[in-house]
């Protein structure tokens, strides 16, 4: 099949600023790439060509202020076989009419079909115009469904995933060479570390985070909270909200470290460093990929039951599900027993090491992707057909 990837207008493609929906392109592309003929439309970035093939993927990139009318443009002269529109229902529409033939499979990454971002009219054109749709999680689904009638076999979840590669378990020799070098680099060699990872706002709660480390202090007085990420991936500008963190870190000196962004390739060095990984979302989050990565890279997880999340860290197995979310104590003991009892936030990060292994790789999701292009495919023969049968 020829297949069409279209991005969002946000990040470019393959992820070199970030981005957990096009670190879920380059996980998959190649796979998808062995068997179908890939073109995947980004927005341009300076260190980017305009057009390149690499590894047998085809990249076609546009401005981001004109993104959506050059992608139309683009697939008039093209004909797809399947369209995968990442995120945008709204964009669909007009993609449709681009290419009216093609299977259309729409992604959906966060609450797009909420009435603050779509209007009802257009969230019905295109739920109509997609043939198939998924989401990264339940949650997810059920902010479609909850508001919207469609089949039931129109919407499918398609969890993320990571490459077990890039990934070398803190237990492992290298894994532990690679934990002393890093935690050396940041100064923290004999200290218990907290890791946060993710941009710096409100919805992601690093403030609870802050402001739970003076009780988390009076027991672990060893410990320390590394905090990384930038306002918004990787811009590390300043605004109110980190202003405010910074302010509320000052008292605690060095036991509080800032990174700034880090680079995606980076990330699976950095989880290495830590002793807990903390996921503090306050909203309704789709499911952050980052719980895949602090699985893979076998370190014990605190996470909030906020959207997805608990879809794939399950209390006391995998990792530790807080659902008091917005209680400063919850999380200063959720952490506290993570740092208490060794040997069983161990077992829970193997325990999550092999919950990766054996679903959430970038193999068994081009997997699942690839079956519905073929599905979606399939649909849109057999309707053609009919049409053909009926004339």
């Amino acid at each position: 099949m020829k297949i069409a990837f279209i991005c969002t207008e946000k990040l470019p493609s393959p992820a070199v600023k970030g981005g957990a929906i096009q670190l879920m392109i380059d996980g998959v592309a190649p796979f998808i790439s062995q068997k179908h003929q890939l073109i995947i439309f980004s927005i341009t970035d300076c260190s980017l060509p305009l057009k390149e093939k690499r590894n047998n993927i085809e990249y076609i990139r546009f401005p981001k202020e004109t993104y959506e009318e050059n992608v139309a443009t683009e697939l008039t002269k093209h004909t797809f076989d399947v369209i995968h529109v990442f995120n945008r229902p709204a964009n669909l529409v007009k993609y449709k009419e681009a290419s009216p033939t093609s299977a259309f499979v729409l992604s959906v990454h966060n609450d797009m079909f909420s009435p603050l971002k779509i209007t009802k009219e257009l969230a019905e054109q295109a739920i109509q115009q997609s043939t198939i749709i998924t989401t990264v999680s339940e949650y997810i689904k059920h902010t479609i469904t909850g508001r919207y009638e469609l089949p039931s076999d129109k919407i499918e979840v398609v969890y993320s995933g990571i490459d077990l590669e890039q990934y070398v378990p803190v237990w492992t020799e290298t894994g532990q060479k690679i934990r002393e070098s890093m935690r050396k680099e940041w100064n923290v060699a004999n200290k218990k570390v907290i890791l946060f990872i993710g941009r710096l706002s409100k919805t992601k709660g690093p403030h609870i985070l802050i402001q739970c480390m003076s009780e988390v202090l009076s027991c672990h007085p060893d410990a320390v909270l590394v905090i990384v990420g930038g306002r918004w991936f990787s811009d590390n500008g300043w605004n109110d909200y980190v202003e405010r963190l910074h302010h509320l870190a000052k008292p605690y000196g060095e036991k509080i470290i800032f990174t700034n962004y880090i680079p995606s390739k980076k990330i699976p060095h950095i989880l290495l460093m830590s002793d807990v990984f903390v996921c503090s979302s306050q909203w309704h989050e789709p499911l952050a990929r980052v719980h895949y990565e602090a699985m893979a890279a076998g370190v014990p997880i605190i996470t909030t039951n906020r959207g997805g999340n608990a879809e794939v860290i399950h209390h006391m197995k995998n990792g530790f599900v807080i659902d008091d979310y917005q209680n400063i104590q919850s999380f200063s003991k959720a952490i506290h027993f993570m740092l208490s009892h060794r040997e069983k936030a161990a077992q829970m990060a193997k325990n999550g090491r092999n919950y990766v292994e054996e679903h959430f790789q970038f193999t068994h999701v081009a997997a699942r992707l690839e079956a519905i292009y073929t599905k979606a495919y399939n649909i849109v023969q057999k309707r053609k057909a009919g049409v053909s049968h009926t004339e």
